[in-house]
């Protein structure tokens, strides 16, 4: 509890219809100051062992970054796109290492004390912000179809449903540096609520079902039913999916 306001976090994960799961996603407490919230979710592609690879090592490093995270003296965005950096170089040397490719996406954000909330990302694993059921703002992919969407050739419906739709323009692990957009929330409060997701969560869903779904739910009642009712719209063909859901509620 903090700030009149209390928070309820839960995060989800199935392996679809895959083979194997490469998806992984995480929710952190800081281990000192109460209040504070890192959330990430890593898309891993690459094989079986690779993709896998790749999203491990972003969780280490976010784990890494976020235990000497310090939100009295260090800048959130700074630290989120160190987080980025970091994770890229690791996940390439993994490569030359295994003579993989690994790659991964990653979306995450931190919840600081005072309220203010700072989210960065690369890929196209999204994070939404939603204000009673209402949606503020989400991340755009780094994708071939979102560039479509920005120049107005298709629409966003389109986009979900096109045959490019899984070409990334960017992630962690490829010889280019990644493209990271950043964004600030100056204060969250009671009403808002944050999902981090894999594009096997957020394919099967529009921006108005999913805050209708997080505005009525508890975050683990919004997890399961996210999850199941994506894994009945794949039909048998789902990816991977991972989601991790902050919720701030008055006290």
């Amino acid at each position: 509890m903090t700030n009149g306001y209390r928070i309820t976090a839960a995060t989800g994960i199935h392996r679809g219809d895959r083979e194997y799961q490469q998806d992984q996603v995480v929710l952190l407490s800081h281990a000192r100051v109460q209040g504070c919230v890192l959330g990430v979710v890593a898309d891993g592609m690459g094989g079986r062992s690779g993709g896998r690879k790749a999203s491990d090592q972003v969780m280490m490093t976010a784990r890494q970054i976020f235990e000497r995270y310090d939100p009295a003296s260090d800048d959130a965005t700074t630290t989120l796109r160190s987080l980025v950096s970091e994770a890229h170089l690791v996940i390439k040397l993994t490569a030359i290492s295994t003579e993989e490719e690994p790659h991964s996406t990653v979306a995450a954000f931190i919840l600081n004390p005072g309220g203010d909330c700072h989210w960065a990302h690369a890929g196209d694993s999204r994070i939404y912000h939603f204000h009673r059921g209402r949606l503020v703002r989400r991340t755009l992919d780094h994708s071939y179809v979102q560039t479509l969407v920005n120049r107005g050739e298709i629409t966003a419906e389109e986009a979900n449903n096109h045959p490019d739709a899984n070409i990334l323009l960017g992630c962690l692990g490829t010889e280019a540096e990644p493209t990271v957009d950043s964004h600030r929330i100056p204060h969250l409060g009671p009403g808002d609520v944050l999902l981090a997701c894999s594009d096997g969560v957020w394919h099967y869903f529009t921006d108005a079902e999913l805050g209708a779904v997080l505005d009525s739910m508890t975050p683990r009642e919004a997890s399961e039913f996210l999850i199941d009712k994506a894994r009945r719209r794949a039909g048998g063909g789902g990816d991977n999916l991972s989601l991790a859901i902050l919720n701030l509620q008055a006290l």
